[in-house]
Parts: C-alpha cells; sequence; structure tokens
C-alpha cells in the first residue's frame, strides 16, 4: 500500500507536467541570457591562450635553430682550420717531393682543401644569414606575445568581473532547473532537452501568440489550440517540434480585442437618444 501510495504522489497530471516544463524553460533561458552576457569572451580568451601557446613553442623553435645554426657555424670554422692546417703541411712537403708526380699530387690535395675553406665560407654566411633572419623572427614573435599576452589579461579581466557578477545567480537557477527536472519523467525530459538544443533560441515551450506557435510564428489552426487549451495531452508544432502551451498556463495576459458595435444598432441608439 505504502509503496502504491508513494508511486501515486509521483504522478503527475499533463497541466502539471506542461507547467513544470514551462517554468523549467523559462529558468534555462535566463541561464542562456547570462551566457549570452558573458558574450564570446571564454571562446576569445581560449583562442588567445591556445595561440599564446602557438606562439612560445614558435620562439622555442627559433632559438633550437639559432642554435643549431651557430654549432653548424662552429663546425665549418673547425673544418677550415683543418684545412689551413693542411694546405701548410702539404705547402712543406712541395719543397721535399723527388718528383713531379709527387709535386703534382700535393698541389691538387693544396687546391682541395683551397676549395674546401672556399666551400666552409660560404655556408658559415649562409648559416650566418639564416641565424639573422631567425632572430628577427623571435624578434617579432616575442613582439606578438606581449600584445596578445596584454589582451588576454584584459579578456580574462572582464570575464572574471561579469562571471563574479553572475555566478551566485547562475549557481541558484541552476539549483532551480534541477529540482524541477526531478519531477519530469526521463522520457519527456530527453525529449524536452533535445528540442532545447535543436532550437536556434532554446525554446522548447512556448505558447500560442496570435493563434501561431510561439517558436516558428506558423499559424496553428483553431482545433489544435482548443487542443492545447484543454491540456489533456502534450501537443507539439507540426513544423517546428516545440512543445505548446496556452498563454494562460504560461502566466501571460493576452489584449482581447474591443468589438466594435454594428454601425445600425449605433445609428438606432442616436435616433432612440434624440427621440428622448
Amino acid at each position: 500500500m505504502a509503496t502504491d501510495k508513494t508511486k501515486a504522489e509521483k504522478e503527475y497530471t499533463v497541466e502539471e507536467k506542461l507547467k513544470t516544463l514551462y517554468d523549467l524553460q523559462t529558468i534555462l533561458s535566463e541561464i542562456d541570457r547570462i551566457k549570452t552576457l558573458r558574450g564570446e569572451l571564454p571562446l576569445e580568451v581560449q583562442d588567445l591562450e591556445d595561440e599564446i601557446a602557438g606562439l612560445e613553442t614558435r620562439i622555442k623553435n627559433f632559438h633550437t635553430e639559432i642554435e643549431d645554426l651557430k654549432a653548424a657555424v662552429s663546425a665549418k670554422k673547425v673544418e677550415i682550420q683543418n684545412a689551413q692546417t693542411l694546405i701548410e703541411k702539404y705547402t712543406k712537403q712541395q719543397d721535399n717531393v723527388r718528383n713531379n708526380r709527387e709535386f703534382d699530387f700535393l698541389s691538387k690535395e693544396i687546391e682541395y682543401q683551397t676549395l674546401e675553406i672556399q666551400l666552409c665560407e660560404k655556408r658559415i654566411n649562409e648559416f650566418i644569414a639564416a641565424q639573422e633572419a631567425k632572430s628577427n623572427e623571435v624578434a617579432a614573435s616575442e613582439e606578438i606575445l606581449q600584445d596578445r599576452q596584454h589582451i588576454l589579461n584584459e579578456k580574462k579581466s572582464e570575464l572574471d568581473e561579469i562571471v563574479s557578477e553572475t555566478k551566485q545567480d547562475e549557481e541558484k537557477l541552476r539549483e532551480k532547473a534541477k529540482k524541477l527536472e526531478n519531477k519530469v519523467e526521463p522520457r519527456l525530459l530527453s525529449a524536452f532537452k533535445r528540442i532545447r538544443k535543436n532550437a536556434r533560441n532554446g525554446l522548447a515551450v512556448v505558447y500560442i501568440q496570435r493563434d501561431s506557435c510561439g517558436g516558428c510564428f506558423n499559424r496553428i489552426p483553431p482545433q489544435r489550440q482548443l487542443d492545447i487549451k484543454m491540456r489533456k495531452k502534450i501537443i507539439v508544432c507540426e513544423y517546428c517540434g516545440r512543445i505548446m502551451i496556452d498563454p494562460e498556463l504560461a502566466g501571460v495576459q493576452i489584449e482581447h480585442k474591443v468589438e466594435e458595435a454594428p454601425v445600425a444598432t449605433t445609428k438606432r441608439a442616436i435616433r432612440r437618444k434624440t427621440a428622448e
């Protein structure tokens, strides 16, 4: 008996379900408004952080390449020294050769080492030019990095200020939304979230406005409006799929047009008043 009673207490009428969903929609829309207030700042901060990380990696790679170029220059200088030593050695040996064949061999070795020196000097000049280019790129990247870091600090400060102003309100709203979600059956809640996700403005529950859907503004047939007003079943818009409720359940005051009296009746009233 106790189990049946508990189960009965958890069952809600269609009207209660619709009201709960609309209240949930209202709270979530307010949370969306807070997020809109923050705007694109969170994304901008994330993009700046990613760009800064990329710049730091780039600068680090440039420094590594510069060190490699310096090492290459030093290696070529050592090769030049070795070649000069060999040239001096071969030049001295030419004074003690026994025949022209040995002299020619030493001459070719001296020529070869001379070409090696010229090639090393060319490579050194190339490495130094590349090193200067890398250094310029480092300077330019560091300048961009400082600028992005400055912008990031401003964006973070702005975002922190907005978050601090809205954090408490958002937390309270989320607590209310969670309590309301517990009152909605899982299948219906899942459908509600799916509709909200697909809706451009995040509205899953809308009320009738001027005989039209409050979400897509397509006209609703009178019989369907009557069904919605009866609150006997959950009805969705056949065009956009949003859940529809009547304005009264949403607590919205709808202004009714004052119908004008027929012209003939008005004229009779005037004549009667004149006769009196």
